[in-house]
């Protein structure tokens, strides 16, 4: 048998032994694959936000005994609330139920499609249904890690894991059901309550994220109470090139977080992008500039906060607004922000570690607000109400968001104290959570 014989032999006895494989089926043509892929890429790059640059961001500003105990929390987060999101999470958030909350149609990801859309606005017409879940699996995962800010350095890890699971069975998945979803009580897409004038716009989570993390965070900051040594023998922030490298990773993955929210790669897109990236610019200047003209020099950790604080603002207003009202936007966002961080907070004595109140509650605020405010109908359809009208109703959907979220709150902590021991102990919060809680150290040897 020559070599030719012997290739038809071998190519004749693989057809007959091995059956045709059936072709998956075509992809259905209401998909567009460039809003897909426009979609799955802000999600990546949305998980970047918690980790790295959440993480790096936090851990930057804690003292260096307590490092690897923030990342812990921010990368379990990660796990945690992944697996909690995908058996009941976003089924709760965004299956039909009712106005309260959804129900269980979805749970462990059943009926969500990986090639199909679902046949809603709040879903996205173009992209495949499972593709929305995981870009907002990935909100679920950030919203308790920035919450965790509001308590570093004193709760037990332990505790956090309860906390963050209950806190997104309890807080999260409610609130974003009210005004994200179909069915939601405040939701811009339910016809009844548009209608009726009790629709919230929140484009990416300025109510839903910024606002009920940072009442819950006071919330959190008041019931663990101050750390030891606060405020008179605090150290500063332990590695502020580390905290510079997380906030500019967070305002990378953040142009996902507010243009992913588009649902798809158009021009709705492109406001959200440019309207967050100058709130952004316009924030970080403004924090700097006040940290000059009152304290005669402009800082590192001023500008970051700044920074912070123009995203967060530009979060639930980039789908609504233009960019140059995003310019005001942050510079308000910000001006605001500065005067809670540097004059109110010491005045009060709260002792919220990372300003989550401070900067991500009173930013998420305003931002909420200047949403119905600033709405231009010609920017996104939907914003069928704007100026003083739509801005009574925002105020309206943050009254209630923050009343429920620091009510539910204080009750879960209480509840989790029951069972296991909330706040470190004195000797723990001394030597440090990184080495009580992880027996690690981010910077020596334990033997």
């Amino acid at each position: 048998m020559n070599i030719a014989n012997l290739t038809q032999w071998m190519q004749d006895a693989a057809q007959t032994a091995v059956p045709a494989v059936p072709l998956a089926p075509a992809v259905p043509s209401t998909l567009n694959t460039g809003d897909t892929a426009w979609v799955l890429v802000c999600s990546i790059l949305v998980l970047m936000m918690s980790i790295p640059g959440l993480a790096l961001f936090y851990g930057g500003l804690v003292r260096r005994k307590n490092v690897l105990s923030i990342l812990m929390q921010c990368l379990a987060a990660a796990c945690v609330i992944s697996l909690f999101w995908h058996a009941i999470g976003y089924s709760l958030a965004f299956s039909p139920g009712n106005g309260f909350i959804g129900g269980l149609d979805w749970a462990f990801f059943k009926g969500v499609a990986i090639d199909a859309p679902h046949a809603s606005y709040s879903m996205g017409g173009n992209i495949p249904h499972a593709a929305f879940a995981i870009f907002q699996m990935h909100f679920a995962v950030i919203t308790p890690a920035v919450v965790a800010g509001a308590f570093a350095e004193r709760m037990r890890f332990p505790a956090f894991i309860a906390f963050i699971l209950l806190w997104t069975l309890a807080v999260y998945c409610p609130i974003a059901h009210w005004v994200w979803s179909d069915t939601g009580f405040m939701s811009v897409l339910n016809a009844d309550v548009q209608s009726a004038g009790k629709a919230v716009y929140d484009f990416a989570g300025g109510a839903v994220i910024e606002v009920t993390c940072g009442i819950s965070g006071l919330v959190c900051a008041l019931v663990l109470g101050k750390r030891k040594g606060y405020p008179n023998h605090m150290s500063p922030p332990h590695n502020l090139p580390l905290a510079v490298t997380g906030a500019c990773l967070l305002w990378i993955g953040w142009i996902g977080f507010n243009a992913g929210s588009a649902l798809g790669a158009n021009g709705l897109a492109v406001n959200a992008m440019l309207v967050t990236q100058l709130a952004t610019a316009a924030a970080g200047i403004t924090w700097a500039l006040l940290d000059a003209w009152f304290h005669g020099k402009p800082t590192v950790l001023g500008l970051i906060s700044g920074v912070i604080a123009g995203l967060v603002a530009a979060t639930p207003t980039a789908g609504y607004i233009s960019p140059s009202a995003g310019i005001l936007v942050g510079i308000a966002a910000s001006a605001l922000s500065w005067f809670f961080v540097i004059k109110l907070k010491n005045r009060f004595g709260y002792d919220d570690t990372l300003d989550v109140f401070g900067v991500h509650g009173i930013a998420g605020i305003v931002g909420t607000i200047a949403a119905g405010f600033f709405a231009n109908s010609l920017i996104n359809s939907v914003a069928t109400q704007t100026g003083w009208t739509q801005t009574l109703n925002q105020l309206k959907g943050i009254a209630i968001i923050a009343i429920y979220a620091g009510v539910v709150t204080y009750g879960l902590l209480k509840l989790i104290n029951l069972v296991t021991t909330l706040r470190a102990s004195n000797h723990e919060e001394t030597v440090g959570l990184d080495v009580t809680q992880h027996k690690e150290s981010a910077y020596t040897i334990i033997d």
